[in-house]
């Protein structure tokens, strides 16, 4: 029997209140909250007890796909199929991974590129986006089962130091988790929202700084809050530091005291992650605890929490570097601070708490869950969307995102949905023809991963760049979005000063109706949107190899043997072959088989190209 709302005094049905769930996807746990009874609430798992969602994706047989605690406990048993700290891979490069030495239990593809990583599982290959969208699934089954409706609206947090790359990932694994992503909220602002800072001001206004400390990455931000205007005046931060990296520490001397080497914990990945989860309890107990004894493949191991604390002082000492940077930024002294507020699991290290209270002279703010924190926040920044609270400035912002077609038929948005305006946003792009001289920019609005699903706004010529090979030229392409929603957009080629613009309405002509049937048919077709992406993407950087490839074989013709120039070739057309097929892990299955084999051909290459170098000769 249904329940209808009736509002006697006004004597009229009630409409149900919208739910925006706010989620925290972190590096080592996410979690999902909601407002239930005007205050904010993180969701508990089945037996009501954690509300804390580990962010591990476990492949097994069958295609099973498992999320969360079940997940973990394949972390040492199947390490290969386990999937773990993806937030640390989101909108980064295999180059990336490689400079920061990041080691995990599972395999990437191993390119040297520019382009975004890959994970290798079986024979299929997924993106940080496709496995972040798992865990985002797992939250909204989580919280459907806790309220007994469906949602489709969320807000989801990200660290303050996260670039568009890493932003744009994040709405995307929302997208094909189903979730329309209203906001992306950067993780500080969302902590003072949850400390209640905002209802707590002094009429002056209050100046806070926001250390967040997680599993994967940290940032500090300094905010001024007053009459509920929360202002971002700086912020700094590192997204390659965090709780995993105090946990390499303890791997490292651990490692030591077994006497094992990092060659041999790299080739057996289940001592590796046993290294790792045994770390991982060390540093937690030596919270509560002066030393940690433990077993690991019958043998002893032990740490001190002065031992410790010495060893990773030079990791802290990070976090307070990009402190005084954001002081700097903001033009600002420790004495001006009136709050520091501790938010991230890994912030219980007393030696955090410690050395943070002492570098801003106050005891440091710390009174809600650190791992809650961000979520709550998150829940609470949905209701003020939802319209359930007014004493909070929002902004307007721009109803559906804007961006400009690249190769292959994508839209690359440059302007994300419900970005606040006035707002501006740019990125660089080159050309990919040798001696172009000029470019169409074609802009568009909406919410598919293809142009041709999106509206059209306007298109113009950047004429004029000077002759130069592929790649070389650096054209800088600007959107200004003013307080009207008149969007002008500005191309510049930055090597010869060539530039031109275009003025466009981007809202013109489309009904409420009309967005909201945008949005809907981007939810909808996300995974088909994604596969499509997938394939004309993988397709793309094939054809730059193939590029790469036959030069290298034509460079290097002197250096190689008959045997490997074949070789070299057989691979070569194996990729060519594979782009016609609409299957991205065939592509990039061709990818990685043609960068095994030549990988060790180049690094000789080079060694004998830098030889006759420097000895004044040529190899043509």
């Amino acid at each position: 029997m249904a329940i209808i709302p009736i509002n006697l005094k006004e004597g009229k049905i009630e409409q149900a209140k919208e739910i925006i769930i706010g989620i925290d996807l972190g590096t080592t746990n996410s979690l999902v909250a909601y407002m239930k009874d005007g205050a904010a609430t993180c969701v508990k798992d089945a037996n009501g007890k954690s509300t804390l969602v580990p962010s591990v994706v476990h492949f097994g047989t069958n295609d099973q796909i498992i999320v969360g605690d079940a997940a973990k406990e394949h972390l040492i048993t199947d390490p290969a199929n386990t999937i773990y700290s993806v937030k640390r891979l989101m909108g980064k490069s295999y180059k990336d991974i490689l400079e920061k030495g990041e080691q995990l239990g599972y395999s990437i593809l191993d390119e040297d590129t520019d382009s975004l990583v890959k994970i290798r599982v079986g024979n299929r290959f997924y993106t940080p986006i496709e496995l972040s969208a798992l865990i985002l699934k797992e939250l909204k089954t989580r919280i459907e089962g806790e309220i007994g409706t469906a949602v489709s609206k969320a807000v989801i947090t990200v660290p303050a130091y996260f670039n568009d790359n890493q932003r744009q990932a994040t709405r995307d694994a929302g997208k094909l988790a189903g979730l329309d992503v209203l906001r992306i909220v950067n993780e500080p602002t969302a902590a003072a929202l949850a400390y209640g800072i905002d209802r707590t001001t002094p009429p002056d206004g209050e100046i806070i700084a926001v250390y967040d400390l997680g599993g994967g990455t940290f940032d500090i931000s300094i905010l001024r809050i007053q009459d509920g205007i929360f202002e971002v005046l700086s912020t700094n931060g590192d997204t390659y530091l965090g709780g995993d990296d105090f946990d390499r520490i303890i791997i490292d001397y651990f490692s030591f005291q077994l006497k094992t080497d990092e060659k041999t914990l790299e080739k057996e990945k289940e001592t590796m992650q046993e290294l790792r989860l045994l770390a991982e309890t060390a540093k937690k107990a030596l919270s509560d605890n002066e030393r940690f004894d433990g077993i690991l493949k019958g043998q002893p191991v032990s740490i001190t929490r002065l031992e410790f604390e010495e060893k990773s002082r030079f990791l802290v000492e990070k976090t307070l570097k990009c402190c005084q940077n954001a002081l700097s930024d903001a033009k600002l002294t420790v004495a001006q601070i009136d709050k520091i507020v501790m938010v991230g699991g890994s912030t219980r290290m007393p030696v955090i708490k410690n050395t943070v209270g002492q570098f801003f002279n106050k005891p440091v703010f710390d009174h809600l869950n650190p791992d809650e924190v961000v979520a709550l926040g998150a829940a609470i920044q949905a209701d003020v969307l939802a319209g359930n609270q007014t004493d909070i400035l929002l902004l307007d912002i721009t109803p559906l995102s804007l961006g400009i077609e690249t190769v292959g038929g994508l839209m690359d948005v440059i302007i994300p949905r419900n970005t606040k305006v006035p707002g501006k946003a740019g990125r660089q792009y080159t050309t990919s023809v040798d001696g172009q001289k000029n470019l169409k920019i074609s802009i568009y609005q909406g919410e598919r991963d293809l142009v041709a699903h999106n509206r059209k706004l306007g298109e113009f010529i950047l004429a004029g760049i000077p002759p130069m090979p592929a790649a070389l030229p650096k054209i800088d392409i600007h959107f200004i979005l003013n307080a009207d929603g008149i969007l002008t957009v500005k191309a510049k080629e930055l090597r010869s000063g060539v530039a031109q613009q275009i003025e466009v309405k981007p809202t013109y002509g489309i009904s409420e109706e009309e967005m909201g049937m945008m949005l809907l048919d981007s939810i909808q077709n996300a995974q088909s949107d994604m596969q499509q992406r997938g394939v004309l993407e993988a397709r793309n950087e094939a054809n730059n190899i193939l590029l790469s490839g036959q030069k290298f074989l034509v460079q290097n013709d002197a250096i190689l043997s008959d045997e490997e120039k074949a070789t070299t070739q057989q691979l070569l057309d194996a990729l060519r072959a594979s782009t016609q097929l609409d299957d991205k892990d065939a592509i990039h299955a061709a990818m990685d088989a043609l960068n095994q084999y030549t990988t060790p051909l180049a690094h000789r290459t080079m060694d004998v190209n830098i030889g006759a170098a420097l000895k004044g000769a040529s190899l043509g």
